[in-house]
């Protein structure tokens, strides 16, 4: 872990350390000024999503410095808030441009199109970046926030499935998020979408069933999901009608889309070691990828320090700690660049299967048959 730890007393973080966290907020009006004025500029929030970042990490480099890990939550306030606020304001935004888009009559169907990938690039990218921030917290208030978000993008599974699934089975075959060695981000996609909607829906029903209880119990959290997702499909019809409700269902499929280029990056091609019985040991640092650059990072809240997360899945994001190649393996870039490699399997498996390979003989120079974690096989 860096030597540059920063400490903290229990006093509020003043507005200013935050502030680098809170440049998603220009991307709303980026959003809203592609659907006012049309044309070419209807591009401009989905490149500056992920080019405008891309360049600045290239600029700005590494950030290594960690707030110590034992701050109060008190002092993070200021933090805490950007991810409070999101939300309503992109219901609003999602809203909004449902009533106003069909209405416009400037814009033809390739603009409509643009503006509304440039949407779920916003609720994917922030929206579901700030839910997974939220659902980890035990306040009722954020997780709340946190579905509603997930919700937007007609994910909400993602909650069960990333905490019940995910976040214990990772590096393992029963994780169905964990991309496969020299698995290609277009044979990784379809499998996630299919593997997580049925081991979240399974996760819930068995934690129900050891309670004595069905699968149809009003406690289980899918009967919130599907409403909240019915309920925002029937506003956007409300609004503009059938072609409300497609501008609502793409912003959504680009959204999810974007989230699971983010999973595919996350864990490429890294394992836990089985160790017999059924067990596998215990998650470290090193079974993420890491990466400590600075602007995405503002950008992601941090999501970047992957290592440290699933390490400590209860730390807030900005306690969150990077960890050096001694403990965790490194990204070449920030998860702009990478996500953009991951959709070029020739590029990405030349860009990454060496470093996993380093990383097998870092961590376990006694594997000597890789072929079983290969295809997520060890111990089943």
């Amino acid at each position: 872990m860096s030597d540059s730890t920063l400490h903290t007393s229990s006093n509020r973080l003043p507005f200013r350390a935050a502030l680098p966290f809170w440049l998603s907020l220009f991307m709303i009006p980026l959003v809203l000024s592609a659907a006012v004025i049309g044309g070419v500029w209807v591009v401009v929030p989905i490149l500056a999503t992920w080019g405008v970042f891309a360049t600045l990490d290239a600029a700005l480099g590494l950030d290594t410095d960690n707030l110590d890990p034992q701050t109060k939550e008190s002092a993070l306030y200021w933090h805490r808030m950007i991810t409070l606020i999101w939300a309503p304001l992109q219901f609003a935004m999602i809203f909004g441009l449902i009533w106003y888009v069909p209405r416009a009559d400037h814009l033809g169907p390739l603009e409509i199109y643009f503006v509304t990938i440039g949407m779920g690039v916003l609720s994917g990218s922030v929206g579901i970046v700030y839910a997974h921030e939220l659902m980890h917290q035990r306040n009722k208030l954020e997780r709340w926030l946190g579905d509603l978000l997930m919700t937007m993008a007609l994910y909400g599974h993602f909650r069960s499935e990333h905490l019940l699934v995910h976040h214990r089975y990772v590096g393992t075959p029963r994780d169905p998020v964990t991309a496969r060695y020299n698995e290609s981000f277009w044979r990784f996609y379809p499998r996630v979408l299919k593997g997580c909607l049925r081991s979240s829906f399974r996760a819930e029903r068995d934690m129900l069933a050891r309670k004595g209880l069905p699968w149809w119990h009003q406690s289980n959290p899918f009967w919130r999901y599907w409403g909240l997702q019915t309920a925002f499909l029937l506003l956007a019809f409300l609004i503009s009608g059938w072609l409300g409700v497609l501008i609502f269902v793409l912003q959504a499929l680009a959204a999810i889309f974007q989230l699971e280029l983010v999973n595919y990056v996350e864990h490429y091609g890294l394992t836990r070691k089985y160790l017999g019985d059924g067990k596998y040991e215990h998650v470290k640092p090193r079974h993420s990828w890491n990466a400590s650059h600075k602007a995405s990072n503002w950008f992601l809240i941090n999501l970047q320090r992957h290592s440290d997360h699933h390490y400590k899945p209860d730390r807030r994001f900005p306690l969150l700690q990077t960890h050096d190649e001694t403990e965790a393996p490194q990204l070449p870039y920030g998860y702009p660049v990478m996500t953009f490699f991951a959709l070029f399997p020739r590029k990405w498996r030349a860009m990454m299967n060496p470093r996993v390979k380093a990383w097998r003989e870092r961590y376990y120079p006694e594997i000597t048959d890789w072929s079983a974690y290969n295809k997520a096989r060890q111990g089943m």
